[in-house]
This record gives C-alpha cells, sequence and structure tokens, in this order.
C-alpha cells in the first residue's frame, strides 16, 4: 500500500477495476479441472499426470519448464507424474499457470516472459544457496509474480497503453504509471487475479507483496526472496519492459535473507551462469 492510502480506497479501485474486466486470461480447459482436483484428498500424482497429460501441447510446455535450471531437480524428468511427485500439486499447479498465461505473455508483452523466468532462475538459485525450504515454489511465485500486467495488457489495452506513455514520456517507473492511471499497480491485481484461480497462499503472497516485502502478512522470506530477484532481473537486462529502471531492494529484505553475510561475488556469478538458460529458452 502507498504511504497515505487507506484499505478502503485500494480496495475501491480494485473493484472498480475488475467490474471492467470483461473476462479473464483464457486458460484451457485441463487448467480448470486441475484446480479442483488438487484440492481432494484422493487426488493420486498419478491422476494429476494423466490429466494435464491429456493436453499434449501443455505437458510439453510443463515438462519443459520442470527440467529449466530454475527448479534444480537432478536427472531428467521425463513424466508429468514423476513431476508431481517431484514438486508437489501446488507448484505443479503453478507450473500449469505459466504455462498457460506466458502463451498471452509472448504474443503481447514482448520481454515480460524473459523477465520472469530470469525472476524465478533467481530466486531458485538464492533460496537453495540460502537453504531455505521449497525453493521450487518460491520459484513458481517469481514465475508469476507479473501476471498482474499481463490482465491489464488483455483486459485494460487502453489503460495499459497511458501507462506506458506516461512512463516513457515522463521519465517514470511502469509501477508509478500504474498507480496514476489505475489507482493500484500489478502486484494489486496480480493479488486479486491470482486468488480468483485458486491459488495456494504460498504464491498468493509473494504476488502480491512483491514489492512491498516489508509489509507481508508472514512468508517474508519467500516474498523477500522474488522482491530482490525481481530487482535482480532488472538489473541483469533480463527481458524488458515499458520503462528501464531497477526496482529498489528495501534493507529490511535484504538482511532478512541475510544477504550481507554471503559471499555476494560467488552467488552473482552463479547467477549469471544460471541465467545463460533464459536467452534461448521458449515455451
Amino acid at each position: 500500500m502507498e504511504p497515505g492510502e487507506s484499505p478502503v480506497s485500494k480496495e475501491r479501485h480494485i473493484k472498480a477495476i475488475t467490474k471492467r474486466i470483461q473476462s479473464l486470461p483464457t486458460l484451457p480447459p485441463v487448467v480448470k479441472k486441475l484446480t479442483t482436483m488438487v484440492e481432494s484428498p484422493d487426488v493420486t500424482a498419478k491422476d494429476v499426470g494423466k490429466l494435464i497429460s491429456s493436453d499434449q501441447v501443455l505437458s510439453a510446455k510443463v515438462l519443459k519448464l520442470v527440467n529449466s535450471s530454475f527448479y534444480g531437480l537432478s536427472g531428467k524428468v521425463s513424466s508429468i507424474s514423476h513431476a508431481v511427485i517431484l514438486l508437489g500439486f501446488n507448484v505443479i499447479k503453478g507450473v500449469v499457470l505459466s504455462a498457460s498465461v506466458f502463451d498471452l505473455m509472448e504474443k503481447s508483452m514482448v520481454g515480460l516472459w524473459e523477465h520472469s523466468l530470469g525472476a524465478a532462475i533467481i530466486s531458485g538459485t538464492i533460496s537453495r544457496n540460502l537453504g531455505l525450504s521449497d525453493p521450487e515454489e518460491i520459484s513458481t511465485a517469481a514465475l508469476l509474480h507479473d501476471i498482474g500486467k499481463v490482465l491489464v495488457r488483455v483486459s485494460l489495452s487502453e489503460d495499459y497503453d497511458r501507462i506506458v506513455r506516461i512512463a516513457g514520456e515522463q521519465g517514470r517507473t511502469f509501477r508509478e504509471a500504474e498507480l496514476e492511471v489505475l489507482g493500484v499497480d500489478h502486484a494489486d491485481i496480480g493479488s486479486w487475479l491470482s486468488r480468483e484461480w485458486g491459488l495456494p497462499r504460498q504464491l498468493i503472497v509473494p504476488i502480491t507483496y512483491h514489492h512491498d516485502p516489508d509489509n507481508a502478512p508472514g512468508l517474508q522470506d519467500r516474498v523477500a526472496v522474488v522482491h530482490i530477484a525481481d530487482s535482480l532481473a532488472h538489473a541483469f537486462g533480463v527481458g524488458g519492459g515499458p520503462d528501464g529502471g531497477v526496482p529498489r531492494i528495501t534493507e529490511l529484505s535484504w538482511n532478512r535473507l541475510g544477504m550481507p553475510g554471503l559471499d555476494l561475488t560467488a552467488l552473482m556469478r552463479k547467477i549469471l551462469v544460471d541465467l545463460e538458460e533464459v536467452e534461448n529458452y521458449k515455451l
């Protein structure tokens, strides 16, 4: 939340925007079925694998994501069922959504897919370096952190064009222009969309607070990783966006993760090596 802005004011802005949205980005039918399926206590990895595999194009994309460097799995994963066992339902659900959503990104938002993948790779590298639990899930949150931008681009295209114009002509960040035009930013919109999609809290919170990690209601380590990874992806020039700015990393997030005590030179070298995959990565 911006200084001086009340929760009621922000909620009012979000409600006004969502009323204007005619439809959510189109997702394959398998995604809707998956959302219901993974909530059942009786579902098995085989059941989920069979459902995803019924969509050959989607399953191929999911396997490509699962085998990319940011999930850090040892050995080649050749089946969806095996991927579900290794990563768990929440991560696989996020991967399936990512593979679907970024079809829209690649067609309408040049560079955003590469930036998101870069942030995911950096999140995985940092998480594993720090020994955090569930690095795969943190990477998935980073992969989805800018989904709010997709919704604005697809469903509010005139507002999106105005935001881009303001950012470019006035030398302001994309987020500053969003707040002027919409009253909320892409993190707020991404939070609403992720709830509409039924994502778990472990993904919703980092998506919602990746620009405001100091005020995250729990899961602070995860949010801090995604926050830092987003900034580093911009700093390393991975992908692109309407503005060329690098979001400022908060001191609290940096210190919370113990970053000052790490060998940052070695960590940055490892990140740069891992990021080499982004340049030639296409779904």
